[in-house]
């Protein structure tokens, strides 16, 4: 019996993905406080992929290791298409994880949002929703699966050559057991965290729910909703627990854009969306800017 395509397919990959000598590293692009992130070639077929490298602080604890490792396992977990896919991971001489994930090879949303400020002018609403859109589907997905993601903001999400939103940097996420509520320690960049995570208080989904708020919120005004030159962490935190920012201008947007922004960044997490209604307000609105100008 011949082999199908996929299956075809599926032995290729595992033959390549046997063994980290099959690629070799090529340029840095990009860089955190434990990894970097570089283009990577395949040698068997010229198949270029991302290659995060994972320098582990302390590899002698379990416990450090362990946090890595969930890393790992979240991204081998997840299959959907507005998620970075994971395809190999290796560990090399115990203390550096090398992570083989797709290539996004069109910037970030961050890299976007920074030029539009640069050139001073606003997104157009509808492109507001083509990446939202997407980002709404990929949390909604993890949400499901009882994972947060507890690091959404611009510079995680990713764009294709084909302009396929990607969500990914799953470096602090982390899975929920069905029987556990929340979480309590405090990871993740402070524009996007949410007052309960400011004041290391335990949190849960609606955690999420905040930053896509944020995310929401910036592509329509080009900053992060707490903003401030020369802001201190002290004043910074004050703000994000107060709820302190200033509306999106109802000229420019539309009244469900503003609405979800304003849901979303509720301070009380019970009074937020679930991530399902976010994507359903998305999804309506997405559909709604490519039949209509908004």
């Amino acid at each position: 019996m011949e082999m199908t395509k996929d299956k075809l397919q599926e032995a290729e990959d595992e033959k390549k993905f046997q063994t980290f000598k099959n690629f070799k590293l090529k340029r840095k692009i990009g860089k955190g406080r434990f990894s970097s992130v570089y283009q990577a070639k395949c040698t068997i077929d010229n198949s270029i992929y991302a290659v995060k490298k994972v320098i582990i602080p302390d590899y002698t604890d379990p416990v450090v290791c362990q946090k890595y490792m969930l890393e790992v396992k979240l991204l081998k977990s997840c299959h959907h298409h507005n998620i970075i896919r994971y395809f190999a991971s290796f560990l090399i001489d115990d203390c550096v994880l090398l992570i083989i994930c797709e290539l996004a090879d069109a910037g970030d949303l961050e890299c976007m949002i920074k030029v539009f400020r640069e050139k001073k002018i606003r997104i157009p609403e509808r492109t507001i929703w083509k990446y939202f859109y997407p980002v709404a589907s990929a949390v909604c997905y993890l949400h499901d699966r009882r994972i947060m993601h507890r690091d959404i903001k611009p510079s995680n999400i990713y764009v294709t050559g084909k302009g396929v939103v990607k969500l990914g940097d799953f470096g602090l996420g982390r899975a929920l057991g069905s029987g556990t509520a929340a979480a309590s320690s405090w990871v993740g960049t402070p524009y996007y965290m949410s007052p309960e995570r400011v004041a290391q208080r335990d949190y849960d989904f609606k955690s999420d729910i905040w930053s896509l708020g944020c995310l929401l919120y910036e592509l329509a005004a080009l900053r992060s909703p707490f903003f401030g030159v020369k802001l201190t962490l002290v004043q910074l935190c004050e703000k994000i627990e107060n709820g302190d920012y200033r509306p999106l201008e109802p000229q420019l947007y539309s009244l469900n854009l503003r609405q979800l922004v304003d849901k979303a960044i509720m301070i009380k997490p019970d009074d937020r969306p679930t991530a399902s209604q976010v994507l359903c307000e998305a999804s309506n609105m997405y559909r709604e800017s490519n039949s209509t100008t908004i």
